[in-house]
């Protein structure tokens, strides 16, 4: 980022010392003691270890959460998570967004998670559209690097221990069988880059760029065996500082997964984390006290391995930060002094800084040393801020620009310890390109107690200047240059909110996927577009609709007028298809143009806020998908649809002509459902739905009397049990056997001439094809001999999986049981998916 003007070197700020390593994470959200004693405790506990670690994972949850928490709230181990995905292949738990908005919420809990637990956060999925994305379960590594591509993730690996150097790596999952393919894909890439990183001919293109190799120095993967182990992590352990163990820490942040329904309430009371050593350049006992037996862990290490090299001046500098690390602690919880002994500590720290490049020391020993000091001194500059309770804020004029504005953000320092600090100075960051320029001073000689400076800035957002991107660095960022006991200190602070630099226009077609049912083509397609306005004062948008070649959109534009900034306004299209549509994919865009025909603006900027999460944005083409294939639908039947709140399934049942009703407790309590040809049970709903177990046999009564009950996949834990079915069905316990992955295996129909596979959809083999991210999950394991098999399909090389659709006669009604995917397959406008499960909900006494 550039500076928004230049430092004047006369003056009393210092700059802070650069360091001839990679960059560390330095930047916080807004400084302010929201919980003032434990904040600080938080920033001075890592004032006293140098030692640091790494935990490996493949989704946003696998990090081990009490063994972080333990490592850098109770260790001060300097501490990162590295994890490969956003999870944008999982299912949400709170809303309705799924595939990369999905990963977008997931990547901001993955966020505030890391941030609650002091962890460095690194992710390998850089793009929305990244190759290293959660494309569903997997059962092995190898189609799991097929999917990513092996050498893309290796490099991006390598790349995060070069940059982050852990002594420590913690991989989060055991290579093993039974274990998910994502995760066996990390765990053995971490194993190849324990040797990987360290040689010089791994990605020599990382030298070139300042990386240099790096040598883990051990590397551990988790057992569940309390014998086979190395390091027994003792994360029940309780903290009186923070009032909780390390597993309730570590729950804390998990809590934050909202979208995946984790957290767990802990008791307290002795719990451990085991954890085998896979690799290690150092020598290692057959029980080791922790992760950091043999390796230096205090200055005091440091200053002992200096010593051993000739430089006993500079391991005398190292002791004496031994003993102020310690003296910052024992000062805590008086504010005042603990400021005071960070600030000595930093002026001994600026000396080592000085005196390392100088030294007799080797290269590889220096730049070791000089990274730990440069992570020691962002530490002690947080520690700064907390301590003198120095509060910095970013306050934009709005936090949604767009290209070519003009804007104001203001920039505020307030001082809530007793301590005075001086010669402030407020400097705004902003991107290459951009301009920021002080409307009032941006220093200060003097800033006292319960008191508040404040600069303003014009910023100007240049008219090429890129959308936001939500994994991305915050576009502005403010460095705070302040002393404090004649010593300079720096700390930067990034908007607690997102600031995005949006099109002037939002553009959202309702609806967004629509099947054409090429058995009738003559009904047009009504589209609605909801425009919302991002930029400034009042102005027109001329919109109009692209569509396929053949096809006509009327009216041919609209001119809409908007008076400010946000507002909103809603337009209705009719989209004509022509008599012969084939079967296939169409698409039909909307976009603003200037009066001279230029486009201006066609994307769709979806706004994703959640409490937990705060605002963020996911902008992509303003279009509207069309599905074109033959759909028969059954005329006069009535179903009814038991959400669970996972699935959409009803809203796309409706769209396409069916005539489909939700079904609330009261009517499952005691409603007429003879009045339903058919209902569904959407998936996992006895887990939700409490309502269903105590009704359930209200639904099989409804079944024997000639009802079509149609129930979708539940998982062992969504309190089925076998005899919720008329004939008992066990559904199958581990995560990994019991389900098809590979979205394109094989399906035989075993009864192909029940009336499931012809009434009123004739089905093909070419009805399974294009499904997408798997077929079917948490198959039945057992089943009454009374139901009939219908479908058998596999993952390559293993046994078939003949229970995943089953259906029997129950008195004179049917009762059908389905693990098929259908929750992903009907959102993505499946053709096969849509005609066959518009045969199951029409199947008839």
């Amino acid at each position: 980022m550039e500076s928004s003007e230049s430092i004047d070197k006369s003056a009393s700020v210092v700059q802070p010392t650069r360091l001839p390593c990679p960059p560390i994470p330095a930047s916080a959200r807004t400084m302010q003691g929201e919980h003032g004693l434990l904040d600080l405790w938080k920033a001075i506990k890592p004032l006293a270890t140098i030692a640091s670690a790494m935990n490996t994972g493949a989704h946003p949850d696998d990090e081990h959460s009490a063994m972080l928490a333990y490592l850098a709230m109770g260790r001060g181990v300097y501490t990162s998570s590295v994890i490969a995905t956003r999870g944008e292949g999982g299912q949400n738990e709170i809303g309705c967004e799924q595939g990369i908005a999905l990963g977008i919420i997931r990547t901001r809990e993955l966020e505030e998670a890391s941030a609650l637990g002091n962890v460095t956060l690194g992710i390998l999925s850089e793009e929305l559209d990244d190759p290293i994305n959660d494309f569903g379960f997997s059962k092995c590594a190898e189609e799991t690097f097929r999917k990513w591509g092996e050498e893309v993730v290796y490099e991006r690996l390598v790349r995060k221990i070069r940059e982050l150097r852990p002594d420590v790596v913690i991989a989060c999952f055991e290579n093993e069988p039974t274990t998910h393919g994502h995760h066996r894909a990390i765990t053995l890439l971490t194993q190849r880059a324990f040797h990987g990183a360290a040689d010089p001919e791994t990605f020599p293109a990382h030298i070139q760029e300042g990386l240099l190799p790096w040598q883990m120095k051990k590397l551990y993967v988790p057992v569940m065996d309390n014998e086979d182990y190395h390091v027994a992590v003792p994360v029940g352990e309780y903290d009186q500082n923070y009032g909780s163990s390390y597993v309730q820490l570590g729950e804390r942040s998990r809590f934050m997964h909202k979208t995946q329904g984790m957290g767990v309430h802990y008791d307290e009371g002795p719990t451990y984390n085991y954890y085998r050593l896979d690799a290690s350049v150092v020598p290692a006992a057959e029980k080791e006290r922790d992760f950091f037996a043999g390796l230096p862990f205090t200055f005091a290490d440091l200053a002992r391995s200096v010593a051993q090299k000739g430089e006993s001046e500079l391991a005398r500098i190292l002791d004496t930060m031994h003993d102020a690390a310690n003296e910052v602690l024992s000062a805590y919880p008086r504010f005042a002094e603990v400021a005071s002994r960070v600030h000595r500590m930093k002026a001994l720290l600026h000396a080592v800084q000085l005196a390392v490049p100088g030294s007799s020391l080797d290269e590889e020993t220096k730049t070791d040393l000089l990274f730990r000091l440069g992570i020691k001194e962002a530490q002690l500059n947080r520690a700064s801020a907390e301590a003198l309770s120095l509060v910095v804020k970013i306050k934009p004029e709005t936090g949604e620009w767009v290209p070519g504005q003009t804007t104001t953000v203001t920039v505020t320092a307030y001082n809530g310890g007793a301590i005075e600090v001086e010669h402030v100075q407020l400097r705004l960051r902003v991107p290459p390109g951009w301009t920021a320029k002080p409307l009032t001073p941006t220093t200060f000689p003097r800033l006292p107690y319960n008191q508040t400076v404040c600069t303003v800035y014009e910023v100007s957002v240049p008219a090429a200047a890129a959308f936001f991107h939500p994994y991305r660095p915050p576009i502005l960022e403010v460095e705070a240059l302040y002393f404090a006991f004649d010593i300079a200190s720096t700390i930067r602070v990034v908007p607690d909110d997102s600031v995005a630099v949006l099109p002037p226009y939002s553009l959202t077609l309702t609806p967004s996927a629509v099947v054409r049912n090429t058995l009738h083509t003559e009904q047009p397609i009504p589209v609605k577009v909801t425009v919302k306005q991002y930029r400034p004062g009042s102005t027109t948008a001329r919109v109009s609709l692209a569509v396929p070649e053949g096809w006509t959109a009327e009216p041919a534009f609209i001119d809409v007028p908007f008076a400010f900034r946000g507002e909103t306004r809603t337009i209705a299209f009719t989209v004509h298809t022509g008599p012969q549509v084939e079967n296939g994919k169409y698409e039909v865009k909307a976009q603003v143009t200037r009066a001279d025909g230029v486009a201006e603006s066609g994307q769709d900027v979806q706004v994703i806020e959640y409490p937990h999460v705060g605002r963020t944005y996911f902008i992509r083409p303003a279009k509207l998908t069309v599905q074109a294939f033959d759909l028969a639908i059954p005329e006069n039947r009535r179903i009814g649809y038991v959400a669970s709140g996972f699935d959409s399934l009803d809203k796309y049942l409706r769209a396409v002509g069916v005539h489909c009703l939700n079904l609330d407790a009261d009517e499952i309590q005691s409603g007429d459902l003879s009045r339903y040809d058919t209902i569904v049970l959407g998936i996992r709903a006895y887990g939700f739905r409490r309502e269903l177990i105590e009704c359930n046999q209200r639904l099989l009564q409804y079944v024997e009397n000639g009802g079509n009950l149609v129930v979708q996949y539940h998982k062992p834990e969504d309190k089925w049990k076998p005899q919720l079915a008329p004939y008992p069905i066990f559904i199958g316990e581990s995560l990994i056997d019991w389900r098809v992955t590979n979205e394109q295996s094989d399906v035989r129909m075993l009864a192909p001439e029940h009336p499931m596979f012809s009434e009123p959809n004739p089905i093909t083999q070419a009805d399974w094809d294009g499904w997408v991210q798997e077929r079917s999950i948490y198959n039945p394991s057992r089943w009454g001999s009374e139901y009939t098999e219908l479908i058998a399909t596999s993952d390559p090389g293993e046994p078939e999986f003949r229970g995943i659709f089953l259906t029997a006669r129950y008195g004179k009604g049917t009762y059908t049981y389905s693990s098929l995917a259908w929750f992903r397959e009907i959102p993505q406008l499946v053709p096969g998916a849509f005609r066959l499960f518009v045969n199951m909900i029409s199947q008839k006494q």
